[in-house]
């Protein structure tokens, strides 16, 4: 049986085809408790690097990212069989961004987003508006290898630095 990664040999590939082909991260933040919160969010990329996602500044973990910006990140396929996993993890830094940063940030975030998803501009995420635009910019990528894999397993899944 073919399975989608087979003819991909790259895993700087295979990660980067994870983050085109899927439209939600998990986002890990911190509690003030040092607890975790784990949130879904629609997201885009830009460059592998440049994480966006709209929320509201209330949101639990938008207040985690205010007082804590280290966060996590994982994007993850969960159509794949079982034992053939397809997953980025990220570690990176999150912010709001700025209103003076919002006619960039929303041309960039919002240039590849799918036609039927909100294309929010500047004036909608500023003044009184209820969401705001908020980047995460990436420090490391790892990606999930499954044991069985027949290039990169090792009999267990494993996880590998791999540079996007």
């Amino acid at each position: 049986m073919n399975r989608p990664d087979d003819h991909v040999d790259d895993l700087e590939e295979r990660a980067r085809r994870v983050l085109d082909t899927n439209r939600y991260l998990t986002l890990g933040t911190t509690e003030p408790d040092q607890g975790p919160r784990l949130s879904p969010v629609y997201f885009t990329h830009v460059g592998y690097r440049d994480f966006y996602w709209v929320s509201s500044p209330a949101a639990r973990h938008s207040l985690n990212v205010a007082a804590r910006p280290g966060i996590a990140i994982v994007v993850f396929d969960s159509t794949a069989p079982i034992g053939e996993g397809r997953a980025v993890y990220v570690s990176a830094h999150a912010w709001m961004v700025p209103d003076e940063e919002l006619p960039q940030r929303c041309a960039e975030a919002f240039a590849s987003v799918d036609p039927d998803v909100k294309r929010f501009q500047p004036h909608e995420l500023s003044g009184d508006a209820d969401v705001r635009l908020y980047r995460a910019r990436a420090d490391r990528h790892e990606i999930h290898v499954p044991g069985r894999d027949p290039k990169y397993g090792t009999g267990i899944d494993t996880r590998q630095e791999v540079s996007l």
